[in-house]
């Protein structure tokens, strides 16, 4: 029986979609920050973007793909969004509420589909990289690319 490759869902949505990324690995056991990961990886941190996952007045859940230096402004993302009010989703619900683990979520192949929004400045990217759906794992693809995967919409959410 050949061995399986250990593929996330996030890469099983992106090659359904024929959606072309690379792939980055990296040793890790436990969670790191964004900007770790960059330098772990050699890359440049203004291409790393981290995912959040907000909580809104109305209890829905959103999600935020920004660069990984950046702070999302509450205020601006909720308008986005259309809500009155947003707050980091609970750590002990990422599992529960994504499906991924802290250090390891994405905006692609979520348990369930959350409206997205990816920061406005990633258009302007040649490429961008966003976690692969496991620690230790991290995608390569275009801005757009993540839009259509994640059914997202590119916005200002970063705090200026």
């Amino acid at each position: 029986m050949a061995k399986k490759e250990n593929k996330t869902n996030a890469m099983r949505i992106l090659e359904k979609m024929k959606i072309p990324f690379e792939m980055r690995t990296y040793e890790c056991d436990e969670f790191i920050d964004g900007m770790q990961t960059a330098d772990l990886l050699g890359m440049p941190h203004e291409i790393m973007y981290k995912t959040l996952v907000t909580v809104g007045k109305s209890k829905a859940n959103y999600v935020f793909v920004i660069p990984i230096a950046e702070e999302i402004d509450f205020k601006k993302a909720a308008k986005a969004v259309n809500e009155k009010s947003l707050e980091m989703l609970p750590l002990k619900d990422l599992t529960a509420v994504t499906g991924y683990i802290r250090g390891g979520c994405t905006a692609i192949g979520m348990k369930k589909k959350f409206k997205t929004v990816i920061q406005e400045d990633a258009t302007k990217l040649e490429k961008m990289v966003v976690s692969g759906g496991r620690i230790g794992l991290q995608l390569i693809l275009l801005p757009e690319d993540l839009r259509k995967a994640s059914d997202a919409e590119f916005a200002d959410v970063i705090r200026r």
